[in-house]
């Protein structure tokens, strides 16, 4: 699990969300950013000592972020991490610390609580996946549905909670679904094959992964041995049919409105994988509060 920060796609996004709410020269009627409130109210000389603590138990993921988020606003600010990304916290037990000038923290506040609470409940969530299937050792994977510009976070948060990420976007793995192979020979479910090798000859450094919807397709893709076959909305009987199909030829990943309570059941299946796009688009927020230690 390594440190979202380290990614430049993640670095700036920090900056554009402090931009969001703090303004920028080109989008505001003066000429720096600025909190207002904090600027008309406080001391600049201030000093402060806060905490951020989750209200709930919960799952951490995005302190690496929120310490990123107050250095973005003051470099001189302390950040101190309690109970780094992973860990399981319990209702007000403290996430991290952190020292400085008061307004800067104030400045930073919101920012660094908004990337944290939605990344805590991702991995929350994704942690009850886990926990429900461990015994079967199946992968719980995120999807592409992710909030535009916060993928780098959200599946950085899946993989706080323990599971795996699928796919980062188009470009590194070939994925055909039902709308593709709608254009594939019309979708002939009898010649699945004959796009697995094609996908293969433009893409031979990649993985191939089909979707089927039908022991029938499963078995028309498998001739060409895809790296993975997502079994999409298939029944408990059908799955663990097509399981024994691809035993020692491909991979599966079971997919399409996997619920909790189901989840064992697909699991005990045999499938490799369960994809779940509800981990990074349902998952809601986590309630976080940032509350000073001294002023």
């Amino acid at each position: 699990m390594a440190d979202v920060m380290k990614s430049p796609r993640a670095r700036a996004a920090v900056l554009l969300a402090l931009d969001e709410d703090l303004g920028s020269v080109s989008n505001t009627a003066f000429a720096r950013r600025c909190d207002a409130t904090s600027e008309a109210l406080v001391d600049p000389k201030a000093k402060a000592v806060g905490e951020i603590y989750a209200r709930v138990p919960c799952v951490v993921a995005g302190a690496t972020v929120a310490a990123a988020v107050l250095k973005a606003v003051d470099k001189a600010i302390k950040v101190t991490i309690l109970r780094p990304d992973g860990t399981q916290v319990k209702p007000n037990e403290t996430i991290l610390q952190f020292s400085g000038k008061a307004r800067s923290i104030l400045a930073a506040e919101r920012t660094a609580l908004n990337f944290m609470q939605r990344m805590c409940a991702t991995a929350t969530l994704t942690r009850k996946f886990v926990d429900a299937t461990k015994k079967w050792g199946t992968l719980i994977l995120d999807t592409r549905k992710t909030t535009p510009g916060l993928r780098v976070f959200e599946k950085y948060a899946v993989t706080c909670g323990g599971g795996t990420n699928h796919r980062m976007g188009l470009y590194d793995r070939v994925l055909m679904k039902d709308n593709h192979r709608r254009l594939w020979k019309g979708g002939d479910p009898d010649e699945l094959d004959q796009a697995v090798r094609a996908a293969r000859k433009a893409f031979p450094k990649l993985d191939v992964e089909i979707e089927v919807e039908s022991i029938r397709e499963c078995e028309s893709a498998l001739k060409a041995k895809p790296e993975w076959i997502m079994l999409d909305n298939m029944s408990i009987a059908d799955m663990k049919k097509c399981v024994k199909l691809c035993k020692g030829i491909s991979k599966t990943e079971a997919s399409g409105g996997i619920t909790l309570d189901r989840a064992k059941a697909v699991a005990a299946t045999g499938v490799t994988a369960i994809s779940l796009g509800c981990l990074t688009h349902s998952q809601g927020s986590i309630d976080l509060t940032l509350e000073w230690k001294a002023c």
